[in-house]
């Protein structure tokens, strides 16, 4: 159990930092050249946020303790891709490369702090053991050659 969580943690953490910051760098620079209205990254995190505190929620109702879900920072690396943008209106590739990377480089160190404040993950194990089969689903060993001699 304590290796289930931390595992999850960790897989968690990078999976999560590669695709979340790269799901917020793309979607809100698109979304910013073809609209040209600042903001748009905060706004999206903002959102994004409260998504997450609503399946946090939900994971928490199902039994998992409270903090199996991280809800990720957000904000303050689309803050930083806003002000990008900000500062590189007329140079569409600068906000793209400049804004890319500021995200890359903050969302996982945002996030690397937001991890220091899980509970230990050993106690959550032995607190919340993982959840097992019922009777009915556990697999039956084969009875291969049991009455072979008979």
């Amino acid at each position: 159990d304590y290796i289930f969580y931390t595992d999850w943690m960790w897989t968690s953490f990078v999976v999560f930092s590669v695709s979340q910051s790269t799901m917020l760098a793309v979607g809100a620079v698109y979304y910013m050249l073809f609209t040209g209205v600042p903001g748009t990254a905060t706004y999206y995190a903002t959102i994004m946020t409260i998504y997450t505190w609503v399946a946090k929620g939900a994971w928490f109702a199902l039994g998992y303790p409270y903090d199996f879900i991280v809800v990720p920072v957000w904000i303050p690396s689309a803050m930083l891709l806003d002000l990008t943008y900000w500062a590189t209106r007329r140079n569409k590739h600068a906000v793209i490369i400049i804004g890319g990377t500021l995200v890359g480089l903050s969302f996982p160190l945002f996030n690397m702090v937001n991890l220091l404040l899980v509970r230990d993950p050993l106690e959550v194990a032995f607190k919340y053991p993982r959840p097992t089969l019922p009777a009915y689903m556990t697999p039956i060993e084969p009875q291969v050659g049991k009455f072979y001699n008979s």
